[in-house]
């Protein structure tokens, strides 16, 4: 094989996918799962993509219908597909594109070893693959996810704590449900738990961090959210040119429309670039018991035992774990090494474009170090400073591609971009969007030369 490719979530197949479009190289991928998909085939049945499906999946194949929603707090909007859509999209590409190239083996319930073997989990059996050219690393993305975590709190074995997978079988038999967890999962069981008929009053939320989201509105594609989403886009450019700290580049990004806050009387302390909608957000604050405390440590049949105070329990309460951490920060890494490819954001959070532009990458190129150049990875973002950190390197990728034939045309023609097919096809007789255009160029050039401002600032609040 020319590529053993290690993990089938979506990282290991848009990378595969883009490879298999754009070479005559051979591959096997290894995953320890049943199935592929990654993460997804254990999330719970609720869950649904933070964007629209659009961005989602590989190159090759859509993701969804391009559908919109009807009713509910999303209505207008671009669908978001869910855990069983995705999974399903994953087992057909799979079966339908991958395998029948007679280019790629797959190998599930199975691990690599350290001394390079592949051993099947189930038999205990160990297979050898030469690896012609590198072996592909799509595992740095693993989701820490409810169903497979470890808690990092103790419960009361008499108390129900379930994870979120566990709640449409088992809130029935219940009168009141704590959900712990301020994130995209704590938000999603909050909101399934409203939307099936739960009074507001019966629901506590335990929320250790307020975050700053980003507004769903201002990320959508197609013709009718074309002018606007541009326009954000530029806002947000000037808003970091602006800026003169992590806070006041917040702010600004809320007076912009392009960030939200559920409570807008606290000041988020987090930034995990989760997108919500105006809509959403209405329907949480109808919960009125928020816990702000810090993080549980503790459950007990009478108390809640928290970081800042211990509060006490409710009767018949189902606790729902939403404690998870989901993308944990890892230390970046060169993402293109002898002999190894460590599949990383090179935009953040548009992972299945970048593992596909990798790919692309890595056929365009025939040294690492010039590969190295095009592929900076992004970090993931805990808070509002780790996202200006990310942004030196994202706005780095964009600029040296745009300056790159090959990169360059590549995106222009890409549906995991989003939005650069469409403004390749604008009008040039079209005054108006070819100004907007010129906007986005000299708003990301006034950003890109702010940004060592904005980084000394908050190096100097730091060490205060």
């Amino acid at each position: 094989m020319d590529y053993l490719i290690v993990g089938a979530g979506i990282s290991g197949l848009a990378f595969a996918d883009a490879l298999l479009s754009r070479s005559d190289a051979t591959m096997a991928i290894i995953d320890m799962r049943d199935a592929p998909g990654g993460h997804w085939n254990d999330a719970y049945p609720f869950v649904k993509l933070h964007q629209p499906s659009s961005f989602y999946g590989v190159e090759s194949r859509p993701l969804g219908s391009d559908a919109r929603d009807r009713e509910g707090p999303n209505a207008g909007f671009h669908s978001l597909a869910g855990g069983p859509e995705i999974t399903g999209y994953c087992h057909a590409l799979m079966r339908d594109r991958l395998l029948p190239s007679g280019r790629v083996h797959y190998l599930p319930r199975a691990r690599v070893e350290a001394d390079g073997t592949v051993r099947h989990l189930l038999s205990g059996a160990r297979t050898h693959i030469a690896v012609r050219r590198k072996r592909v690393d799509a595992t740095r993305y693993t989701n820490s996810i409810p169903l497979t975590h470890r808690r990092g709190f103790a419960a009361a074995e008499d108390l129900a704590c379930i994870p979120p997978n566990d709640l449409p079988r088992m809130a029935a038999n219940f009168t009141n449900f704590t959900v712990l967890g301020g994130g995209k999962t704590g938000m999603d069981s909050c909101l399934w738990l409203l939307e099936g008929g739960v009074a507001p009053d019966r629901i506590r939320w335990v929320v250790p961090r307020d975050q700053w989201f980003v507004n769903r509105a201002r990320i959508q594609p197609g013709e009718d959210f074309f002018d606007d989403a541009l326009e954000g886009f530029v806002q947000g450019r000037e808003d970091i040119a602006a800026a003169t700290s992590a806070i006041d580049l917040a702010l600004r990004h809320e007076r912009s429309g392009l960030w939200l806050r559920l409570d807008p009387r606290r000041l988020p302390e987090m930034f995990h670039a989760a997108h919500v909608s105006e809509g959403e957000l209405a329907v949480l604050r109808q919960i009125e018991d928020v816990v702000r405390l810090g993080r549980v440590y503790a459950i007990d049949p009478n108390r809640l035992h928290l970081e800042r105070g211990s509060i006490e329990a409710r009767t018949g309460t189902l606790y729902v774990d939403c404690t998870a951490s989901a993308l944990a920060p890892v230390p970046a890494e060169p993402v293109f090494q002898s002999g190894r490819i460590v599949l990383q954001a090179i935009r953040f959070p548009q992972i299945p474009f970048s593992a596909a532009y990798l790919a692309v990458v890595e056929t365009a190129f025939e040294e690492d170090v010039e590969k190295n150049r095009f592929a900076a990875p992004v970090p993931v973002t805990t808070t509002v400073e780790d996202y200006i950190r990310g942004l030196v390197p994202d706005l780095d990728n964009r600029l040296r591609a745009a300056g790159e034939p090959r990169l360059r045309e590549w995106i222009r023609q890409s549906r995991l971009d989003g939005f650069a097919r469409q403004a390749a096809q604008v009008d040039p007789a079209d005054a108006s969007r070819q100004a907007l255009l010129r906007r986005v160029r000299q708003s990301t050039e006034a950003a890109y030369g702010n940004l060592p401002r904005l980084l000394d600032a908050i190096t100097a609040a730091s060490a205060e």
